[in-house]
């Protein structure tokens, strides 16, 4: 509260000074002036709140939107990935049934167009064979084998054996490792597993080392250099293309 003090006179009225009008004044005015800025902060702060409320509402739009399309995303990759083994699975029996019709026509038919062996070798199982009848040594056979992306036979199955069996091939090379230390002659289903059909090539195979070959259903061991026998080479066969299934 302002007090105001007036000096009076006897008989007048009494008049504030002119320094009190002053000083009323200027309170006056400051009073007026704290009361317009705090209605403009006011202002200010109600007007701060909506746009922050606003902004938060966007950022919860933002947010939802976000986790929806994570949502999809996650529900479309999963979809892809079940079609995608759907698909796979249909594929592989597709191949499976083609290989089988087309080895049914391979038997009535032996150059027929499904074939996955390149002419003139024989398909069995998963591999094709190419029976050479002439005689060279083993280092000659295995030249001539890799020349066609290919290696000296290994029987590492007893269907093998048969299916070489069943062509009359005898004395062959074998996709063996050379040695100075030859086995005695072995019966094939005791060689079938052996760690020995890993062949390790060389470039020099001396006089003094031996080579492994087959006779009937064993394995013998002879001079690589000096000896000259049949041999037989191997590869994997090519998938079987299934539209050359239905033609002739």
């Amino acid at each position: 509260m302002c007090r105001f003090f007036f000096n009076c006179l006897p008989s007048s009225f009494c008049m504030p000074s002119m320094s009190e009008e002053v000083i009323y004044t200027d309170l006056k005015f400051q009073d007026s002036s704290k009361t317009e800025n705090a209605q403009e902060f006011g202002k200010s702060g109600i007007k701060v709140y909506i746009n922050f409320n606003m902004q938060m509402e966007k950022l919860d739009k933002l947010q939802s939107f976000k986790e929806e399309l994570q949502s999809n995303l996650s529900l479309q990759l999963i979809q892809n990935m079940n079609s995608s083994v759907k698909i796979k699975n249909l594929s592989n029996m597709l191949q499976e049934m083609a290989t089988k019709l087309c080895y049914q026509l391979y038997t009535k038919k032996i150059e027929h167009n499904c074939k996955p062996c390149p002419r003139k070798w024989l398909w069995h199982e998963d591999s094709c064979y190419l029976l050479r009848r002439e005689y060279k040594t083993w280092k000659m056979s295995e030249k001539e084998c890799q020349a066609l992306n290919a290696s000296l036979l290994k029987i590492k199955k007893k269907s093998v054996l048969d299916f070489i069996n069943s062509h009359g091939m005898n004395y062959i090379w074998l996709g063996l490792s050379p040695t100075e230390n030859p086995i005695n002659n072995k019966y094939f289903d005791e060689t079938i597993i052996s760690s020995d059909w890993l062949i390790n090539t060389t470039s020099d195979i001396s006089d003094k080392m031996y080579c492994g070959y087959k006779y009937n259903d064993y394995l013998y061991y002879t001079s690589c250099v000096e000896t000259r026998y049949y041999f037989v080479c191997e590869k994997l066969a090519n998938p079987v293309k299934i539209e050359n299934t239905l033609s002739d």
